[in-house]
């Protein structure tokens, strides 16, 4: 499937077969796509909680407003983020670039990110987004089903899986076999209304 076509085909399904369920290599494969989305100055700072226990899965559905695609897709995949990846050991981001690269992105990093927390949060949620779409793109190619997710109370959903406090929740992805047909697209703007040349207002 190339690219467009999966971009295409690719809809929000709220109903799955809780039947089904993906094959460890099918995990795999789809969590090292994943990981190969961009992340500013490589700091990787997504974390991916797949949430496999039936009995956690039901304790999530309860604080997120009983969506049933929490406990019946294949998978779901919580997406964190460390909001403090850029000050961790930092230069292994960049192990493979010659000495003196490494050397001038560590120090980028630090000036970049150092006690500007809305920035932090900022680069989380822009890397847990571009890796929400690369998670649904793989699995629309490898046949499956997606939504992504909030309507969650995500404060009890990081007690639920034990977020560590420099952590912060973006949102859900489930997968899986969808159970319904999609509904029709709701209605697409226009590009005259979302694609603006150079400047708002002309």
């Amino acid at each position: 499937m190339n690219v467009s076509l999966a971009i295409e085909q690719r809809r929000s399904i709220k109903s799955f077969d809780p039947d089904h369920r993906l094959s460890d290599a099918e995990v795999e494969r789809l969590m090292s796509l994943a990981m190969l989305s961009p992340t500013a100055f490589n700091i990787q700072n997504w974390r991916f909680v797949l949430v496999r226990d039936p009995g956690l899965r039901r304790e999530i559905r309860k604080v997120s407003k009983d969506q049933a695609q929490i406990t019946d897709a294949s998978l779901l995949v919580v997406l964190c983020a460390d909001l403090k990846a850029w000050a961790k050991d930092t230069a292994r981001y960049w192990r493979s670039a010659p000495e003196e690269v490494r050397e001038a992105l560590v120090f980028l990093i630090q000036q970049y990110y150092e006690d500007r927390e809305q920035v932090q949060r900022d680069e989380a949620m822009r890397s847990c987004g571009i890796a929400a779409m690369s998670l649904m793109l793989a699995a629309e190619e490898m046949g499956y089903d997606s939504c992504p997710m909030d309507l969650s109370d995500f404060d009890e959903v990081a007690k639920l899986i034990r977020l560590p406090e420099d952590h912060v929740i973006a949102m859900f992805v489930a997968i899986g076999n969808g159970a319904q047909v999609p509904w029709p697209r709701g209605g697409q703007l226009s590009s005259q209304e979302v694609v603006i040349q150079n400047k708002f207002g002309g």
